[in-house]
């Protein structure tokens, strides 16, 4: 414990900076890798992340509830008492239209691919700060796990929901970074609930001319999604008083509509609901005998999410149409303190790094970070943009990925120095 935080950071940083050329190289290489979920084979990106890690010579294992899902667990500790500090990313991607997302092709300073916004650069940091600090560990104190998940982008049965549930005394921690999309402007400090379910319809068929014979599936479904388009799309929740205080603070406001675009802060308040597929007929003249619609809501803190979903159910029945609830990413909302330890350490850094305040702003997508919200533990997000994710045009630029490495460094540093004395905690 020779050095202070200060100038192990400034060494980091210099290293990060020399090393510039080959982390995006590293980078381009995990984002070529077509790990797309659905169907959520991640083998080929789980064995680079391995090869990464066994070329830092850094402590890892494999754990799997499926074979084609598998998850890194890397785990080292210090000489020092501390607390534990957790990094969470996945490897896992949505579909693409464009197939040359899978080139990773530099253009005009920025890497467009699959994956460079959700998440694989901010995993990459993940990856990274776990290998750099082992060593430094000397200069540390407490222990530091890394978790590379498969499964994020389905709801993490397979993934940190299966980690939490074989693991969860390892795992847990006293904080957790994360790297998801966040934007390098902001602490996301919460995040909306889901309600994610079908909906569908069954007929006899028949002919299009003849409706006195049997009842339309697509019309039955499109009366009831308008129904609850009318009752949900954008309704105005009711928040706890403290968090709303924050949600409609100028300074939440500015950075939300910056990073997010304008209207981001009050979405952020309100239900929204979206209809993702819908399926059904297979001829303009013909009375299809099915339709399914698939359907996401989500839902603000403070939300009841299992009146909303009583209520659901009457207006399915009401209208002649069954209801699932997709129970495996169906979820409550989470949030952790803006203003705790590793929310201020965040943000000192990007005021330090970049010279930007960084305000509060829920997220308007849902992470991992959930499961350790829900224990009551920190959990904070730091990665780049997030509004170009699942696009044809996702992207993350050179200066950000490079920034997103940094400020992981440096946040695990601030917070593995910042404990010394003080033990982990083993049980939850």
């Amino acid at each position: 414990m020779s050095r202070d935080a200060a100038s192990l950071k400034s060494e980091l940083c210099r290293a990060i900076d020399e090393e510039r050329d080959e982390i995006i190289a590293l980078l381009r290489r995990f984002l070529r890798i077509r790990s797309v979920n659905p169907p959520g084979d991640m083998r080929e990106a789980a064995a680079f992340v391995r090869a990464v890690l066994d070329r830092f010579g850094v402590p890892h294992r494999t754990a799997a509830l499926e074979e084609s899902m598998p998850n890194i667990i890397g785990r080292w500790d210090t000489a020092a008492a501390g607390r534990h500090l957790v990094l969470n990313g996945h490897m896992d991607v949505f579909p693409v239209a464009d197939e040359r997302l899978w080139n990773a092709d530099i253009v005009d300073g920025r890497i467009m691919a699959r994956g460079a916004s959700d998440m694989k650069t901010g995993t990459l940091a993940s990856i990274l700060t776990y290998c750099y600090l082992h060593a430094h560990r000397e200069h540390l104190t407490g222990a530091l796990t890394l978790l590379v998940v498969s499964d994020e982008q389905s709801g993490g049965r397979y993934g940190t929901k299966y980690l939490f549930d074989a693991f969860a005394e390892e795992i847990a921690g006293d904080c957790c970074l994360n790297g998801e999309p966040s934007g390098l402007a902001n602490i996301r400090f919460a995040e909306k609930g889901t309600l994610r379910f079908s909906l569908s319809a069954k007929s006899p068929g028949g002919h299009g001319g003849y409706p006195h014979r049997a009842p339309n599936p697509i019309e039955l479904i499109c009366k009831l999604t308008t129904r609850i388009y009318e009752r949900y799309h954008l309704k105005l929740a009711t928040l706890p008083a403290d968090i709303d205080a924050i949600l409609t603070s100028p300074q939440t406001i500015a950075a939300a509509d910056a990073n997010l675009g304008a209207g981001a802060a009050d979405n952020a308040r309100r239900i929204t609901v979206n209809t993702g597929i819908i399926q059904g007929g297979q001829k303009a003249t013909q009375i299809p005998t099915a339709c399914v619609t698939h359907v996401d809501m989500r839902l603000p803190i403070g939300t009841d999410r299992d009146v909303i979903r009583r209520d659901l159910e009457a207006l399915a029945a009401e209208h002649g149409c069954a209801m699932v609830v997709n129970e495996d990413h169906s979820y409550p909302a989470s949030a952790t303190d803006p203003f705790g330890e590793m929310a201020s350490i965040l943000r000192r850094n990007i005021k330090d790094l970049l010279g930007r305040d960084a305000p509060p702003v829920c997220s308007l997508g849902g992470t991992d970070t959930r499961y350790w919200r829900w224990r009551h533990i920190p959990a904070i997000i730091c990665g780049p943009s997030p509004i170009s994710m699942g696009t044809d045009d996702e992207h993350v630029t050179l200066d950000e990925a490079i920034a997103v490495v940094k400020l992981h460094m440096m946040c695990a540093v601030d917070y593995m120095t910042s404990g010394a004395g003080v033990p982990h905690r083993v049980t939850r």
